[in-house]
């Protein structure tokens, strides 16, 4: 198993009971074979840049240990979900 970091951006207008959900949603994808290590919500910050006509966003940052194909799911998971406007997964190699 491999150590990776995520962080995603959720849009600023949803809300804290939906952001909630979101974050549950994909820390289920990721203990569908994979183990969390760290989950970390950081708030709304400011955004270096507009995206989607949105200057705020709340970031989520996750350390977790997975196979390829969970992280392979992640993503695909990630892409289709609305309420998330930017994400990154980088392997950790410390």
């Amino acid at each position: 198993m491999r150590n990776y970091e995520l962080l995603y951006i959720i849009r600023p207008d949803v809300d804290q009971e939906s952001v909630q959900a979101v974050t549950e949603k994909f820390q289920g994808t990721i203990a569908n074979g994979g183990e969390l290590t760290k989950h970390e919500v950081q708030g709304k910050k400011r955004l270096a840049y507009e995206i989607n006509k949105h200057r705020d966003g709340t970031y989520v940052l996750v350390h977790f240990t997975a196979e390829p194909a969970v992280v392979t799911e992640l993503e695909r998971v990630l892409k289709i979900t609305d309420e998330v406007i930017r994400h990154i997964v980088v392997r950790d190699v410390a």
